[in-house]
């Protein structure tokens, strides 16, 4: 993102103090287009928030793809605030009032469910919840290493999310 408009010491919506930095640019994304993105960060009690916003109006999208192999985890992604990432017989991951949005790789995306699996194990004491903690996290190891398949789903109603591959297949999503 080249040059992005900063604007710092602003109030912060959590802890009121002018400790809140704004950071709004643009980057043109291959194969997506040009897209706005968004941050807000506070340096006093850490608030963050993120958003990723394609700048022209996108119909809402269901985009489906198969990880197969190492190389599959360099495919980008672009994933808005408002979408929907489903990893079938692992999770799904909805959005709320703290999602972000983001752009990054399929990778990204594993790791961050990786990261999520080992602070549940690590929270609870639960034996079986452990050990079913340790299969899925072996089983995105697999995964990132090429030795297992693997489907990812986003759903974004506003359109400003893409799984950019070939192997991608998408499809209208019908919003309710």
């Amino acid at each position: 993102m080249e040059n992005p408009e900063t604007i710092e010491k602003q109030p912060c919506p959590m802890c009121k103090t002018k400790n809140l930095t704004m950071m709004e640019g643009e980057v043109e994304i291959p194969f997506f287009g040009k897209t706005f993105i968004f941050s807000m960060t506070c340096s006093n009690c850490k608030y963050h928030i993120a958003d990723v916003e394609a700048a022209e109006q996108k119909e809402p999208v269901k985009q489906t793809i198969e990880i197969s192999s190492e190389d599959d985890m360099k495919i980008r992604v672009v994933k808005s605030s408002q979408a929907i990432v489903k990893i079938p017989h692992i999770t799904t991951i909805t959005p709320g009032p703290a999602s972000n949005g983001y752009i990054t790789n399929i990778e990204g995306i594993l790791r961050r469910v990786k990261h999520q699996i080992e602070t549940l194990a690590d929270d609870t004491e639960d034996k079986d919840k452990k050990k079913k903690a340790r299969k899925l996290l072996k089983k995105l190891n697999r995964v990132m290493w090429g030795d297992e398949k693997l489907k990812i789903t986003i759903e974004d109603p506003s359109g400003n999310s893409a799984i950019i591959s070939d192997k991608t297949q998408t499809t209208k999503l019908k919003v309710k």
